[in-house]
């Protein structure tokens, strides 16, 4: 997406004119403008200048923002000449504020003057210089000229209303401009009338007549009630004098609204301390290249993300995650942009410098945010297209109407002018994009972060979430979940003599029962002699005895193993967990059980998003009974397991048809899910190919931070349906008013009063989501309505929970396998099942449908390590020699087809 920066924009309309006139530029696919920083976003093939050119040719500016350029040298291992704090930084620059100030000042003293002279002295009988008393004409000049400098001041609603209108563009301005020229000439021609009527009275005073002299007292009291009564030049300067004013505190709620991106923006350090030649030289962060290394002390920021290459430190990362307790820091570990360094003196090496910073892409994402739209702001868009046009009509009709009722023409004046200067197009423009911008920068205070307007919207309508199971629901890695020993054996001398062995290991269950032995202080036995055996399990020798550990099968051809661990092995594989059995000479020591267990949050987070009303489903390629027993652990509401990557993509998208959807993933394969999702949510330590395919990222890799979302996503829109209600029902409520069809009578002046504060209403009722809690659960509401879930999501009894109906092919569904061993005859989309001999644990089942499903003719394998199969869905003939020579060189043994 191109960004650039448009100038000269007031109102909705102006947004509506200027996103038609790019959208019609041959070569763009999409446009999105953006009235709250004056932004707007272009993607498609055509060039700057086809676009500056459409922008300027509807009566406004634009500049490419440079940031786009500068980001993408990033990338390139070296700083970028301008980086994207910098262009950012100049974008939310507050250019208007200054200037309204300005304006307000000079403003407000003329126009004191002239409410002086006005009403001072005609209401309050303030003194005003003898020359002037009564002197109808005089005053009519002064407030004539006062009038002029005031509307001068402010000649940029003049300047571009009456542009917008020769444009055929009307906006915000145009209606400002009209309602205070109308106001200045109808006084205009009130005071030709007055000086009119005065030289007839002075006439008639020189003549001796008494009829003359009757007819000039006549004349000049008619020229005194037109000056008390009809002289609209102080409404004239009022108008855009109380505009401006709402201009000026419209302006200060919007740059509050953008704090969060600009509180990211100066996060980022201005200098770094680097290493050159030895010594330490002071040079500016953005000049740090990949390689670099550079030093952090106590209470300093860290310039760019890095490697800590010497040193041991706390780190404070609220600055990035929102997380305040500080994480700590050692060799090896990574470092991150704005970070502080809170305890000891640190050396590392940059390896991500400029726009390729965590923090960098943070403003990117956050800004890219703030230049779309949610889908709800089409309402007022297309309101806003064809607001002013109707204005100016009804302003017409209203005049029209009332001459015809038997109104003077100043009244009829006074009531369509009114309508015009009450009508508040920018509260509609506004009501959408400043909720999205505060919701935003609420989410990046938090860590959570939407790339896309429209995905804060959507995670606020979300009913269904569904979870991936490793490394979002679970860790990702085995770890030990059990230890269960023989009778008259210790927990420690089962642990320890499974350390000493897997310490030879390189299988993950073996990282995990070694963690298991540093966390708990067990030392490992020493073992010589050690020998893996590929799908059995370990051997070694132990103090002249061998030490055996592995499956239940393998243990009990080596011993007998007692009863109440062949008991223990069966519970804590219904469980899911992989059970390991550990011998000792002939004696069994016991039994330790692994598994991928669940997070310490994941309870609590599904927890959370059962009671905001959603439907939790967990969704995995792990084997039914592994994922069942997680399932049930965690709550979720439904399981469905042994899906592949394009299994996932079509679960959520016939998910999608019973209500609206979020995918969590982390892995390369929940992308296609992610994508398909209504709304994708990664998890911040997932891949980048996750990350990018989802529309909310969760920088601090915890799943709570999901309910989070939603919580923050509803109460953006409920905040955004707020300002909709308020910016329709006052143009509604004021519109009538001001027309004088509920019999009263309202002045030109209120109604700029009344314009003035609308669009600042909207703006500060948005800063009310700065006061909101993504992370507090105790005011969850759930949804009035919940989503269905298929029929196939039956509940599964003895599980506790649900479980999807997976559709039955094979033999199952009447429709037998027909396959030999040597594979010369074999259906298309049937499956078979082969006999595999070895397999111990899901990390073993996991290897075997790798290989399996990277042959040809293999759509699909699902391996079971209980069973000792793997259930093949083939696409074509298959090679059951090359199954075989598959399985074999992985270490285990193929036994044929059943």
């Amino acid at each position: 997406m191109d960004q650039y920066i448009v100038t000269g924009m007031s109102c909705a309309a102006c947004q509506a004119r200027v996103e038609k006139a790019v959208a019609s530029v041959e070569g763009v696919e999409s446009v999105n403008v953006s009235l709250l920083t004056n932004t707007m976003g272009v993607c498609g093939t055509a060039s700057k200048e086809d676009i500056i050119k459409a922008v300027e040719k509807a009566g406004y500016g634009a500049e490419k923002k440079g940031g786009d350029d500068a980001f993408k040298q990033g990338f390139a291992g070296a700083a970028p000449e301008t980086s994207i704090f910098e262009e950012e930084a100049g974008a939310l620059k507050d250019r208007e504020t200054p200037v309204l100030k300005k304006r307000l000042v000079f403003s407000a003293v003329f126009l004191i003057i002239l409410m002086y002279f006005s009403m001072g002295h005609h209401m309050l009988g303030l003194p005003i210089p003898k020359f002037l008393h009564e002197n109808y004409t005089g005053l009519g000049i002064t407030q004539l000229l006062l009038a002029l400098i005031v509307m001068f001041i402010n000649r940029k609603f003049f300047v571009n209303g009456f542009r917008s209108l020769l444009h055929g563009a009307p906006n915000m301005d145009t209606l400002v401009a009209l309602g205070s020229s109308v106001s200045f000439g109808w006084s205009l021609f009130v005071l030709y009338k007055i000086t009119t009527l005065v030289t007839i009275g002075a006439s008639g005073h020189m003549m001796d007549s008494m009829i003359a002299t009757k007819g000039a007292a006549e004349a000049l009291a008619e020229a005194g009630e037109l000056y008390h009564e009809s002289l609209y030049f102080e409404s004239a300067a009022m108008i855009p004098a109380l505009i401006t004013v709402g201009k000026l505190l419209e302006a200060i709620s919007k740059g509050r609204t953008t704090n969060a991106l600009k509180s990211l923006i100066k996060l980022a350090p201005d200098t770094a301390t680097v290493l050159r030649d030895g010594a330490e030289v002071t040079v500016r962060a953005k000049d740090l290249t990949v390689g670099d290394i550079f030093v952090v002390r106590p209470g300093e920021s860290i310039p760019v993300d890095g490697e800590v290459v010497e040193g041991f430190s706390a780190i404070n990362e609220a600055a990035l995650t929102g997380e305040s307790i500080p994480v700590e820091k050692n060799v090896g570990s990574a470092v991150s942009a704005a970070t502080i360094n809170q305890s000891g003196f640190l050396k590392c090496r940059a390896t991500r410098v400029g726009n390729d910073t965590t923090l960098a892409k943070l403003v990117k994402l956050v800004s890219d945010a703030a230049a779309t739209k949610a889908p709800i702001a089409k309402i007022a868009d297309r309101v806003s297209g064809f607001f002013v046009p109707v204005v100016i009509g009804i302003a017409l009709v209203v005049t029209v109407g009332w001459i015809l009722g038997g109104a003077g023409l100043g009244l009829a004046l006074e009531r369509g002018i009114c309508v015009l200067v009450i009508s508040c197009p920018c509260a509609l423009g506004l009501a959408t994009p400043v909720a999205v911008m505060v919701g935003n920068g609420i989410g990046a205070k938090n860590g959570v972060l939407f790339k896309t307007g429209e995905a804060l919207e959507t995670a606020g309508k979300v009913q269904i979430a569904v979870l991936d199971k490793t490394g979002t629901l679970t860790t990702g890695e085995p770890v030990v979940t059990d230890i269960i020993p023989a009778d008259g054996v210790k927990d420690e001398d089962v642990l320890s003599a499974a350390a000493g062995l897997e310490a030879l290991s390189e299988h993950p269950v073996a990282r995990a029962i070694l963690k298991k032995a540093e966390e708990t202080g067990t030392k490992g036995l020493s073992v010589t002699g050690f020998k893996a055996l590929p799908g059995h399990g370990l051997e070694g020798v132990s103090d002249g005895e061998k030490l055996v550990g592995g499956s239940l099968e393998y243990a009990g051809s080596v011993a007998k193993i007692p009863q109440n661990l062949e008991d223990a092995a069966a519970g804590v594989s219904l469980e899911g967990k992989t059970p390991l059995l550990f011998l000792k000479g002939k004696k069994a020591l016991g039994l330790i059980a692994v598994a991928d267990a669940l997070k310490e949050d994941s309870v609590e987070a599904v927890k959370h998003l059962k009671n905001l009303g959603l439907r939790v489903v967990m969704l995995t390629g792990d084997n039914e009974r592994t994922a069942n027993a997680i399932g049930k652990k965690a709550g979720v509401d439904a399981v469905i397991a042994g899906v592949l990557p394009e299994g996932k993509q079509e679960t959520v998208e016939r998910l999608k048809t019973y209500g609206k959807v979020a995918m969590v993933g982390d892995g390369i394969n929940d992308a296609p899910a992610l994508t398909a999702a209504d709304v994708g949510i990664a998890i911040g330590n997932g891949t980048d190919i996750a990350i990018d395919s989802a529309d909310i990222v969760l920088m601090n890799s915890t799943l709570k931070d999901v309910a989070a979302a939603v919580r923050l996503g509803r109460k953006t829109l409920k905040n955004i349906y707020e300002n909709l209600f308020w910016a329709f029902f006052y143009n509604i409520i004021c519109i009538p008013l001001a027309a004088g069809l509920f019999g009263l009578k309202m002045s030109p002046m209120i109604g700029a009063a009344a314009m003035s504060l609308s669009s600042f209403t909207v703006c500060m009722n948005a800063l009310r989501l700065n006061l909101f809690k993504p992370s507090n659960a105790e005011k969850d509401r759930p949804l009035k309505k919940k989503a269905q879930l298929p029929e196939q999501f039956a509940p599964k009894e003895e599980a506790g929970i649900e479980k999807a109906g997976i559709e039955k092919t094979g033999e199952e569904a009447g429709n037998p396998a027909m396959c030999s061993d040597n594979g010369t005859e074999r259906n298309e989309n049937m499956e078979t099942t082969v006999k595999i001999e070895g397999m111990m644990c899901m990390h073993c089942e996991a290897s075997v449908k790798k290989a399996l499903e990277a042959l040809p003719f293999v759509d699909e394998a699902t391996a079971s390590h209980e069973a000792g199969t793997a259930v093949l869905k083939l696409n074509g003939p298959a090679d059951f020699a090359l199954v075989q020579k598959t399985v074999d060189d992985l270490g285990y043994k193929y036994l044929g087809t059943l």
